[in-house]
């Protein structure tokens, strides 16, 4: 099944909607995706969770709303214990650019707030990468 986020909605507004959805669909509780494939900035952000956003820390709420900035507005998203309670974790990474990002989440000293990315559960995800991407780690 697809569980989409309406973004045609007002933040608010979709991620309640999300989070309605996800609970007729999986119960109550964290649900369990049997796949979550995310992307990767070059910041090291994950599934719209940017460097420094609370939403990072967030321990319970499957679903929640980005802080706004000025380069983006908010983002609806599941949270890291949403994500993290998926039965496979995928991350599909491409290009010179999120070289950088890669080595820092996979390599570098602990650090989830300032690389979102660090919070998914390592025992569990899968990279997919194409060479210039992985160019850090080679």
């Amino acid at each position: 099944s697809v569980h989409r986020i309406r973004g045609e909605l007002r933040p608010g507004e979709a991620a309640d909607a999300y989070r309605q959805e996800l609970e007729r669909f999986f119960g109550p509780g964290v649900p369990q995706f049997d796949l979550v494939l995310l992307g990767l900035g070059a910041d090291a952000h994950t599934a719209s969770l940017f460097p420094f956003d609370p939403l990072v820390r967030e321990r319970e709420a499957a679903v929640g709303v980005s802080l706004p900035r000025l380069d983006r507005g908010n983002r609806v998203s599941l949270t890291f214990p949403a994500i993290n309670h998926a039965s496979e974790i995928v991350f599909l990474v491409c290009g010179a650019g999120k070289a950088r990002a890669v080595q820092q989440v996979v390599q570098g000293a602990r650090d989830p707030l300032r690389l979102p990315a660090q919070a998914v559960a390592r025992a569990k995800v899968t990279w997919l990468l194409d060479r210039e991407a992985a160019g850090a780690l080679l």
